[in-house]
């Protein structure tokens, strides 16, 4: 069983209250997704993010067929991170760790993502070649749009 990491960090110039305001709703997903990913919220959605809060979507993320996908918030530290886990979906496991973390001139948001893709072999053969680089392309997506919300980090002095 192979499982995969994804690491990604940003640096965002703006205040920990501002991100964490737009990183932790639901609702804000849709405005730093791919727009190809035909993503909805369907349900799960309608109030703050709270431990247990399952949240259904629909995406489409390969050749235009939509997906149902189910996550589960396990866990919620306030203005520090949250979890969300596949309950059902694309991936055999999906576990996503969102940490934020104030710095000089803004905050610092961390993903970590394990996760395992379903079909034994044959998906470990397509992961290079499809599930990877699409994964690349969803998180370099989301960083340029938060660049394009928050403007560029600038080191301060």
């Amino acid at each position: 069983m192979k499982i995969y990491n994804l690491h990604t960090k940003q640096k965002i110039p703006t205040t920990l209250d501002l991100a964490w305001e737009l990183l932790s709703n639901p609702e804000n997903l849709q405005k730093i997704t791919p727009e190809y990913m035909g993503f909805k919220i369907l349900s799960g959605a309608d109030r703050p993010m709270f431990a247990g809060q399952i949240i259904q979507y629909s995406v489409t993320p390969v050749l235009g067929i939509p997906t149902k996908w189910v996550t589960e918030i396990t866990q919620v530290e306030y203005k520090k991170y949250f979890v969300d886990e596949q309950r059902f979906g694309p991936y055999s496991l999906w576990h996503h760790k969102h940490f934020l973390k104030e710095i000089p001139g803004g905050v610092e948001m961390e993903d970590i993502v394990d996760y395992k893709i379903p079909l034994g072999i044959l998906g470990q053969f397509i992961h290079p070649f499809l599930v990877k680089p699409k994964l690349d392309e969803i998180f370099e997506y989301r960083r340029k749009k938060l660049i394009e919300m928050f403007g560029e980090f600038k080191i301060t002095n």
